[in-house]
């Protein structure tokens, strides 16, 4: 008798697991489809949706104004990542597999190769083919690969960060992703000393080589064509030429071996702007408020490829004028202008439906 009751509940136990698996296929292929092919309109899977609050089949757009403030499964808790039900898997995993960097297969990715930058790589394949044939790495470390649950925080430049001491919750994150100049060292107590990706832009980068961390991986985004260009005379150890088109001054030299050096995909500028977001499409092209900041992008990106996602030093509060606008100078908020380029409002909308529904953690509370 006891014999047949074990059998039996091993029997539902495997049965549990093969709906699971295939539930978590099935998301999985939908969105591998959706990637090679741009005819294709991301339709939410009919269990994700009911998670999110989607009809069966329903189109993404508008999801930014349709997502509920709350989700019936807790998030953000490790034992979930056994399931792959953690925060990739009830907000984007229905849309993986989105490579987090561009490899030699670039060109066949048909959701980027029709749009030019920021959105896509149109007109920069030379560009782009002569820089990964020397940096000849696509992925992150092995170790990071190989991890079953990937805790991933984004570190933003805010003065919110000032004085919260939550250096070392940051550093306990697996990947934690750094945005431009932003500095680390003398400020390491409130946000963290590690850093796993650098995420930037010419303008944004670092300027002085000593400023570089050893450890981490130099990651460009790529906002123009001028910014290809920019990386490869990097990549290449060129001289890099102050009339390319750059509205201010650049860095000319980043102290990183080529291996050390990848392209973000242009796919999550993309999403994060139009299918998250909400901004203007503009025929695909850039305009006036319909370009993310890297902040949301980095999200974007991490919302993809880490099965937890938390932000700090995110938020703007312009009802306090007097309140340091970065965390690293005296700059205050006062100093902010209308962006030519982005729409705050609409983002800090985005964002503060991600933190309310659980879907990131905002640990400096500023979205």
């Amino acid at each position: 008798m006891g014999l047949l009751v074990f059998v039996r509940n091993l029997l539902l136990a495997l049965c549990l697991f093969l709906v699971l698996g295939f539930l978590y296929y099935s998301a999985w292929k939908l969105h591998l489809l959706q990637w090679e092919d741009p005819s294709k309109v991301t339709r939410v899977p009919g269990w994700l949706g009911r998670t999110l609050g989607f009809g069966l089949g329903d189109d993404l757009t508008g999801f930014s104004l349709s997502l509920p403030h709350s989700l019936p499964l807790p998030l953000h808790t490790p034992a979930y990542c056994i399931w792959g039900s953690s925060t990739a898997l009830l907000y984007s995993r229905f849309s993986k597999p989105a490579p987090m960097f561009l490899d030699d297969s670039f060109r066949k990715w048909a959701r980027i190769r029709e749009f030019v930058p920021p959105f896509g790589i149109k007109g920069q394949d030379n560009l782009i083919k002569a820089i990964l044939s020397v940096t000849k790495e696509y992925r992150l470390t092995p170790a990071l690969d190989s991890l079953s649950c990937r805790r991933c925080i984004i570190v933003g430049n805010g003065g919110v960060l000032a004085n919260k001491s939550l250096g070392s919750r940051i550093d306990d994150y697996d990947i934690v992703v750094r945005l431009n100049s932003a500095p680390v060292k003398g400020f390491e107590k409130d946000v963290g000393s590690k850093t796993t990706l650098r995420i930037t832009y010419p303008e944004g980068a670092m300027q002085r080589p000593e400023q570089y961390e050893r450890d981490s991986l130099f990651v460009l985004a790529g906002f123009k064509w001028q910014d290809f260009k920019w990386l490869k005379y990097i990549v290449y150890k060129e001289r890099v030429s102050a009339s390319d088109g750059f509205w201010k001054s650049v860095a000319t030299r980043v102290p990183k071996e080529p291996p050390e050096i990848r392209i973000l995909n242009p796919y999550f500028i993309q999403e994060a702007a139009f299918t998250l977001i909400g901004l203007p499409f503009n025929n695909g092209l850039m305009g006036r408020g319909n370009i993310p900041t890297l902040g949301s992008v980095a999200v974007t990106m991490a919302l993809h490829g880490c099965d937890e996602v938390a932000v700090a030093g995110f938020g703007y509060d312009m009802s306090t004028p007097n309140a340091p606008l970065h965390y690293y100078e005296t700059v205050r908020m006062a100093a902010i202008k209308e962006s030519w380029t982005h729409n705050i409002q609409r983002e800090k909308e985005f964002l503060r439906k991600l933190v309310k529904a659980r879907v990131i953690t905002d640990l400096t509370s500023g979205i």
